[in-house]
């Protein structure tokens, strides 16, 4: 085959991939955070989004637990309102103290310990693959409310594709996919807004015998089950709309996007999506009292809703099916919020080790392409295991939310309490955390016992079992920590008696090109291993390392240069090393997301320039290998010397044994 038709061949592909999935960022882009950053406007379309979008299936879950005593859903919007604010309130607090984001899994950690963090860390994972899998489940109820019955068997394909886009939409990008959705968001705050301003200013007449009804039904009840049984009700209904509250917390969670200064805009964000969710949540239970509306088989209560005071306008079936389908598409944006933050929190736990590492790496397009993936994978599965069902999957999201709801409420009352002594303010601030910290434990627990048999008993199986992963891979990942460290006491200050070599790098001499990361044991023992495998055959040793881009430093500007600046003081200390060992010797680094293709790129550069070279680097090597070995650790060498002796390069990997 002719080397140009295969080069042709591989660059249509490289275009229609890059046209799927964009262009690679430029790391050096000194705009580049400003770039990527949102304005609170996008920020609230974005992540605010989730929490405007529950209104779709939290209040109808709330009102529906209702039964015939609808009188009380005034007072359940009353309430769900007041909740909102509350919540929202104690999340702003929490955005001031935690301006990197991280949401309930950096808060648990840093304020009630690693055990906490761990359980809210992985509350928080399977809510947001929740979020994905009832945003987009719900979605596709509010746009078969227009279908006939016989087509709703499509609806779990749908969701399935729906998923499938999401996918490779947010692969591309975090602000990218923003701006497609914007004027969805739009759209449903426009035909929303009009809806429900209808709904109440047209029908004031009905305030009478609203209150009427109210009166009669309170009147009712107290004489047949009590003031006790009321409330029981009340508080049963409060709790099943606990899925209006669930998209509260992605504020927080999602601060690294946030345009400077991040606190403030976080802040303005919180107070756009509070008011807006308020607003949308209270009157919809305001509305469904006034219209006296009644579930209809195949529609979602808003559907009835706007069918109900759309009827009489001109154009009025079209007017209700645009509010409808709005409402499906914001749904999909707000799927997409689990696609922003739960890699983010996946990404947090990797660089703690709760998860392999590999979930904190980014891709070209600076995303978390192993968390996106990974979280898309998990919500198609849950959507294919309940067949769609909404009220299914509202109990399991619920309790999952009220977990890490619960842990940050305690946590932040723990940190004000301790700064008493400190902050003048410190019982405003802990008196909104008890309260929130109350309302969230209340909801949790009766969710919990009123639908454990229905869902509830599912999600807790699932959270246990991410919860046992992460020990499990920690465990591995501290007991290796432990056999590398050994390597450091030993080799990181080993006396040498060898004179200094200050001689420059001769070109034709040959040339050992060795891989490092952090200046430790393991990259001495690889020099040594050169040294001694290989006696008196090179005599120039040229040090290379890519400043990877992770979750950990992609935060701001000023987290890449102490990268840089971490990399290149540990590639001086080879340096410094091996020239104490008798070689001349020089180091190259770059930064980059993808160690295999920065290092690929600086080793053939390095073997242009030194024709006489190997390529050397160590892998990590157990006396049994288990199956996890390649997921917990990156077969980076392998991939490398794949690449580079396929390019010509010789590659040699020697061993680095590790006693677990």
């Amino acid at each position: 085959m002719d080397p140009d038709d295969t080069s042709t061949r591989s660059n249509v592909f490289v275009n229609i991939w890059r046209a799927i999935v964009g262009a690679p960022k430029q790391i050096k882009d000194p705009h580049l955070f400003h770039k990527m950053s949102l304005i609170p406007v996008l920020a609230w379309i974005g992540l605010g989004s989730d929490g405007l979008s529950s209104s779709a299936y939290g209040p109808e879950e709330a009102f529906r637990a209702l039964g015939t005593h609808t009188y009380l859903a005034i007072l359940l919007g009353v309430t769900t309102a007041v909740t909102v604010f509350i919540i929202s309130y104690a999340y702003s607090r929490i955005i001031e103290h935690f301006p990197h984001g991280g949401g309930g899994y950096i808060v648990a950690t840093h304020l009630l310990g690693e055990k906490a963090g761990v359980v809210s860390g992985s509350a928080l994972l399977v809510d947001y693959v929740l979020t994905i899998t009832v945003s987009i489940a719900s979605c596709v109820d509010a746009l078969f409310s227009y279908l006939p019955l016989e087509y709703h068997h499509l609806k779990v394909p749908i969701a399935c594709v729906l998923a499938l886009f999401l996918i490779v939409l947010n692969i591309r990008g975090v602000k990218e996919s923003v701006a497609v959705m914007a004027p969805i968001f739009a759209v449903f705050v426009i035909t929303h807004l009009i809806m429900l301003v209808d709904g109440v200013f047209t029908h004031t007449d009905k305030f009478v015998p609203l209150a009427s009804q109210f009166q009669s039904g309170l009147s009712k009840d107290i004489s047949t089950i009590g003031f006790f049984g009321i409330l029981l009700l009340f508080l049963r209904a409060y709790s099943l709309g606990g899925g209006t509250y669930t998209g509260i917390e992605a504020v927080s969670n999602g601060m690294q996007i946030m345009r400077e200064p991040r606190v403030q805009t976080g802040k303005r964000t919180m107070i756009y999506m509070a008011t807006s969710l308020a607003f949308t949540a209270g009157v919809l239970f305001l509305c469904y009292a006034l219209m006296d509306v009644k579930p209809v088989e195949g529609k979602t209560l808003n559907a009835v809703l706007a069918n109900n005071l759309f009827a009489d306008w001109g154009m009025g079936k079209a007017i209700a099916f645009i509010t409808i389908f709005s409402e499906g598409a914001l749904l999909l944006v707000a799927a997409q919020t689990g696609f922003v933050d739960g890699p983010r929190v996946m990404a947090n736990m990797a660089v703690d080790s709760w998860f392999p590492h590999r979930f904190a790496a980014l891709s070209e397009r600076l995303t978390m392409r192993n968390g996106i993936v990974l979280m898309g994978a998990a919500s198609i599965a849950l959507l294919l295991y309940t067949r769609g069902s909404v009220s299914a999957l509202v109990v399991m999201y619920s309790i999952n939310v009220f977990v890490t709801f619960s842990l940050s409420q305690l946590g932040m009352s723990k940190f004000f309490i301790q700064r008493r002594k400190e902050d003048p303010k410190w019982l405003q601030h802990l008196g909104v955390h008890l309260v929130g910290l109350a309302l969230c434990v209340t909801i949790l627990v009766v969710t919990t016992v009123e639908k454990f048999a229905e869902g509830g008993w599912l999600t807790l199986v699932i959270t246990s079992v991410v919860i046992a992963t992460c020990y499990a891979i920690r465990s591995h990942y501290l007991t290796v920590r432990k056999g590398v460290a050994q390597l450091d006491e030993t080799l990181l200050d080993f006396p040498i008696s060898r004179p200094y070599n200050a001689e420059p790098l001769k070109k034709n001499e040959p040339t050992a090109i060795q891989l490092v990361s952090a200046y430790s044991g393991f990259g001495v023992h690889t020099l040594l291993s050169i040294l001694t495998t290989f006696p008196n055959t090179y005599k120039n040793v040229i040090f290379v390392s890519v400043a990877m881009i992770d979750s950990g430093s992609f935060k701001g500007a000023d987290e890449l240069t102490a990268l840089e600046q971490s990399v290149q003081g540990g590639l001086d200390k080879y340096v410094t090393l091996a020239r104490k060992l008798g070689f001349a010797a020089d180091c190259r680094m770059m930064v980059g997301t993808d160690v295999v293709d920065g290092a690929i790129g600086l080793c053939k550069e390095i073997a242009r320039e030194y024709p006489r070279s190997t390529v050397f680097t160590g892998q990590l090597t157990f006396r049994l290998e288990k199956f996890y070995h390649k997921m917990l650790h990156n077969e980076t060498a392998f991939a490398i010397q794949r690449r580079l002796q396929w390019d010509g390069v010789t590659t040699v990997i020697l061993p680095i044994r590790v006693r677990i």
